[in-house]
């Protein structure tokens, strides 16, 4: 009965695979799997499957099929895992594995490989679900885990940053008065993915340091303004969780795919840099509080992109500068999303907020992504022959938008060698959009190096 409700909604849902293919996945599963539910998406259908022993679920362990609808080809993703030989007859009853836990809501029993069989001990302590196995035969608590899923917050941020939201170049630091910024310069945010602490720590991002300097909610409320020291924790902490969902949005899964450690304490200098023997990003707060400003943030998390797609990455000169120039890039295209590209404060100006305590010219830039230098006005300096690079990325970005250009230059990065030289980079980019894209774009890629004299 369930697998003939599920077949009718795939095909009133229409689905062009036949009512025969899907009625043989459901209604005789594979020896040992037990159907779980079809699932519809806009390509293809997806039979889920649980596997099982004696009758028994196997945790851990899933079998998955895809069919095409347009073509009717199956791929098949086993997740199935080797159980071995397992008494299935507990010696302890579900009442007494219920004992070992505060608050049980239900035990059932499956099969843990490795282990054997365990009781799953459901309970809620008030802090949300958790799972505890309970081994079936000694009675021993084997493991217990949250099932809570990443908890979401509110906060107020600086989208990238007042400068370039308020298009006022003439906005100053005021040692961080709130009157200093107007008050349509912040915007309230969903802070996704925190661990439900309280705390600004989640699956992209933690804040680090001594917990009586941190961020503290306990309904996940980060709501502050500049003059408040914990304003510039939150920034950092949307402006890496956001940009690690954008590169997880492009399809790429491990880039980086972890909680990067940030810390906004402890540097009073106007700095701010990526320690790759700590994977930590530390935020200054001489002159603009850095993590105010997120390009800042971006910038500084491109260099932990890098070192987590190329171990030691930018070991030379030109590595080291393609770094930079990777930096500012990212935080441009980070920006592209909320600033607009205008006169007064053009999308190529990067860190336009920050720079404002160091800079009397308009519109005030760290540094530029849309300069005319070459190689041949190098000047052996990271910073500076950085932006021969993120020139180059300027144009790519110019010719094929935010997301094509951002997955050709990521995916083209895990190909680098730690002692790039510029040439080198820019021949593995290259060789990447054609992968990707064609010999078309390739050329585009290709024409935007050679601008810059990288490639000839």
């Amino acid at each position: 009965m369930r697998a003939r409700r599920l077949v009718a909604v795939a095909c009133t849902a229409g689905v062009a695979l036949s009512l025969l293919t899907i009625t043989a996945q459901a209604a005789a599963p594979k020896e040992g799997l037990r159907l779980l539910v079809v699932r519809d998406s806009l390509t293809a259908t997806h039979t889920w499957y649980e596997q099982t022993y004696d009758g028994k679920p196997v945790l851990g362990a899933y079998y998955v099929e895809h069919v095409d609808k347009a073509t009717g080809a199956k791929t098949v993703d086993d997740g199935r895992l080797a159980v071995g030989s397992v008494d299935v007859t507990p010696a302890v009853t579900a009442e007494d594995a219920k004992t070992k836990v505060s608050a049980p809501e239900g035990a059932n029993l499956k099969v843990l490989p490795g282990t054997g069989l365990v009781y799953e001990v459901i309970s809620d302590n008030g802090k949300g679900s958790e799972r505890t196995l309970v081994h079936a035969e000694s009675g021993a608590v084997v493991k217990t885990e949250s099932l809570v899923k990443h908890a979401s917050g509110t906060g107020k941020v600086f989208s990238p940053n007042p400068v370039a939201s308020q298009q006022n170049q003439n906005l100053k630091d005021a040692n961080d008065a709130d009157s200093a910024v107007p008050a349509a310069a912040y915007k309230t945010v969903t802070l996704s993915d925190l661990d439900g602490s309280g705390y600004l720590k989640g699956k992209y991002a933690t804040l680090t340091g001594a917990k009586s300097k941190l961020a503290y909610n306990k309904n996940n409320k980060f709501e502050y303004t500049r003059a408040n020291d914990y304003f510039e924790q939150v920034n950092a902490y949307w402006g890496v969780t956001e940009a690690q969902k954008y590169i997880q949005g492009l399809g790429f899964t491990n880039i980086n795919n972890e909680a990067q450690k940030i810390t906004t304490l402890g540097l009073t200098e106007d700095n701010s840099f990526y320690d790759p023997s700590k994977d930590q990003i530390t935020f200054g707060t001489g002159g603009v509080d850095d993590a105010e400003d997120v390009e800042v943030v971006w910038h500084e998390l491109g260099h932990a992109i890098q070192d987590a797609q190329v171990p030691n990455f930018g070991s030379s000169l030109d590595g080291g500068s393609i770094g930079e120039g990777f930096g500012d890039w990212f935080a441009l295209i980070m920006s592209s999303r909320d600033a607009k590209d205008t006169a007064t404060t053009p999308l190529a100006c990067i860190m336009d907020w920050d720079a404002t305590a160091y800079t009397t010219e308009t519109p005030h830039c760290l540094r530029r992504t849309d300069t005319n230098l070459t190689v041949s006005q190098r000047q052996n300096e990271v910073h500076f022959d950085g932006q021969i690079w993120s020139r180059a990325l300027w144009d790519v970005y110019q010719a094929f938008g935010r997301d094509k250009s951002a997955k050709i230059v990521l995916e083209s990065q895990f190909s680098y060698s730690p002692s790039t030289t510029f040439e080198a980079a820019a021949n593995a980019t290259v060789a990447t959009a054609k992968k990707l894209y064609g010999d078309a774009d390739a050329a585009t890629v290709a024409a935007a190096f050679q601008a810059r004299g990288i490639l000839k």
